[in-house]
């Protein structure tokens, strides 16, 4: 009896041990809006983490997007760029070629976990979804490691590139071109 008890107990610590704070963006919705789509991300930091002056968290390989349709809670700046802002303990995949969004927060009282930070969004010209990093910092907020920065990395899905979204349509159309090629050289030949 006391062996069982002594295993249960080393899982349950275990458990407890392995428990850390994230921020994590999660796409809620994605809804149509003129001409484009708004890309809605409901963002919650967990257990064991606050989000003070500076933290932030990216979306990576977001690409396209319409200018100044950033929407964030007060108190929360955005920014893009086509690299970066990585946290500096993890490294997710990250394309050059595509725009990542960054908010960070610029407020002065820290956020506790575990809550939710608020909808963060921006508006597209796709509702075509693929999956793609992002990575955020935040900080711990107990423990003998509160005030040290917590970095998390995981997947959320984002936009298909406008030029992936043609490229389908693009190859069937240049299959057919292809097709036909010898037989329109063939007939010019005999003019």
């Amino acid at each position: 009896m006391t062996r069982t008890r002594f295993i249960i107990l080393s899982v349950i610590a275990a458990a407890v041990a392995s428990v850390n704070g994230d921020v994590i963006p999660t796409l809620s919705t994605v809804s149509p809006i003129g001409s484009g789509f708004t890309w809605n991300y409901a963002t919650n930091v967990t257990v064991d983490q606050m989000v003070q002056h500076g933290d932030f968290f990216t979306i990576y390989d977001f690409g396209n997007f319409t200018a100044g349709s950033n929407i964030q809670p007060s108190n929360w700046a955005f920014s893009s760029s086509l690299t970066g802002t990585n946290p500096s303990l993890v490294l997710p995949a990250d394309n050059p070629a595509l725009l990542n969004l960054t908010w960070t927060y610029t407020g002065t009282t820290p956020i506790n976990g575990s809550s939710l930070l608020g909808v963060f969004s921006v508006v597209a010209d796709t509702s075509q979804l693929r999956s793609s990093d992002f990575a955020a910092e935040a900080t711990r907020s107990s423990g003998v490691n509160a005030g040290t920065k917590i970095d998390n990395v995981g997947v959320v899905s984002v936009p298909v590139p406008e030029f992936a979204t043609f490229l389908p349509i693009l190859s069937v159309c240049g299959a057919a071109v292809a097709a036909r090629l010898p037989s329109y050289l063939r007939r010019r030949k005999t003019t």
